[in-house]
């Protein structure tokens, strides 16, 4: 094998081969015993295209339950009785759609029916268990198939039975879709942009508890669902508890669900309006928000994931958490400024301090303590009235430059 083959694999498990009992908990045998025999081994496997051994002396493969074939077909098949192997391990039954959704292949129709037949079996599988599947259900390249297929065998309910709520609730105008479908699209959009775990799980569950705040309004003729981001935040708090995701995780997805809904006319929005927004969602996530909301545009029908309106969020969001030009950027403040020339507070501090910060703009090396320091000295020597029009210029230069950051950060989003 060459280093670069070495390199190439990920894992790499080592184990004799191994005879197991009965299962009595679908779960672990309950007991094992040691063979010789490689046949032993793989039939107590899962799925035919895991049952597939190499004899490196030989060169020969070895496959008794003919998984090369359905390799070449592409299909997930499990070894033997398929009752029996989802008796053995009943993730077993999550791990087929896992399969299906990483590797594109379809489930065997016998399998298929086993698993309808014996999905109970997962109310005997630990959350923390079912969580892992679950999870590379939602990192693989079409969770879309996964949570359909999910819904088809009656596997949402040992899940996220709340999902499943969604199904032909239909929406208001802005929608094509019931709300079911428009989870799995938002989601599906996540997976297509390859975003991290906690947004594809805001774009599943964002609008979990619209089917719980669906009111029927009279006046506009159309369905409403005021306050389903605050009840879904709480709904979402509870399924992620339940199976047993990381409080970290938690309290990211939570944060994007409860503050999903968060547009309004961007002609009348104010800088401040923004700024209360990166304060509530955290300047960590805001940017997964801005996501998010491009995702769920997606999901509802519509063609474009960043229109103007949100463009226009982005830029008002990296204006207000750009750093300012003010006089705080300074290496001295007005307490030094007091404390050096032996004076109390007054106008003559300001216009000291705006007239370094001109000079700063103008050549970023001087915003020094040391050159700072001894340049407050020579100001200070300054008449009143020529230290005010040199602070006014330090102003104005501010001003311009505060003008040329926002035009740059306005160009780079395409908006006004």
């Amino acid at each position: 094998m060459s280093i670069e083959e070495t390199e190439a694999l990920k894992i790499i498990e080592i184990t004799p081969y191994r005879i197991e009992s009965s299962y009595s908990d679908h779960r672990r045998p309950d007991n094992v015993q040691f063979s010789k025999n490689i046949l032993d081994d793989l039939k107590r496997r899962d799925f035919t295209i895991n049952a597939i051994a190499y004899d490196v002396e030989s060169g020969a493969i070895i496959d008794p339950f003919f998984g090369v074939a359905d390799l070449a077909r592409g299909v997930i098949k499990t070894v033997g009785k398929a009752k029996e192997r989802f008796f053995e391990d009943g993730l077993r039954i999550l791990r087929a759609i896992r399969f299906h959704v990483e590797l594109g292949f379809p489930l065997d129709p016998e399998t298929e029916k086993s698993i309808l037949e014996n999905k109970d079996i997962l109310k005997e599988v630990s959350r923390e268990r079912i969580r892992d599947e679950f999870v590379k259900i939602m990192m693989s390249p079409n969770p879309s198939s996964g949570l359909m297929i999910l819904k088809k065998l009656g596997l949402l309910l040992y899940i996220i039975p709340e999902l499943e709520e969604g199904v032909g609730i239909e929406q208001n105008k802005a929608h094509a879709f019931d709300v079911w479908t428009h989870l799995l699209k938002t989601a599906q959009h996540s997976a297509d942009k390859k975003y991290p775990l906690h947004v594809r799980l805001a774009a599943l569950l964002h609008d979990i508890s619209k089917p719980k705040t669906r009111r029927w309004d009279e006046e506009a003729k159309q369905w409403t669902f005021y306050g389903h981001e605050v009840v879904g935040s709480r709904v979402t708090k509870k399924i992620l508890e339940n199976l047993k995701f990381s409080r970290e995780t938690i309290d990211q997805v939570v944060n994007l669900v409860r503050w999903h809904m968060f547009f309004s006319d961007t002609e009348k929005i104010s800088l401040s309006a923004v700024r209360r927004l990166v304060a509530n969602v955290g300047k960590e996530n805001v940017w997964d928000l801005i996501n998010l909301r491009g995702c769920d545009r997606i999901g509802t029908g519509r063609p474009k994931e960043n229109p103007y309106r949100l463009r226009k969020y982005q830029a008002m969001i990296e204006e207000v958490m750009r750093d300012p030009i003010s006089v705080s950027m300074l290496k001295i403040d007005g307490k030094k400024i007091m404390e050096i020339l032996d004076i109390s507070p007054g106008p003559k501090i300001g216009n000291i301090l705006n007239s370094l910060l001109e000079e700063v703009l103008e050549d970023p090396s001087l915003n020094t303590e040391e050159y700072l320091e001894k340049r407050t000295m020579g100001l200070s020597k300054m008449s009143d009235k020529e230290l005010k029009e040199f602070g006014d210029k330090g102003k104005i230069k501010k001003e311009k430059e505060e003008e040329k950051e926002i035009k740059e950060i306005r160009g780079k989003h395409h908006v006004k």
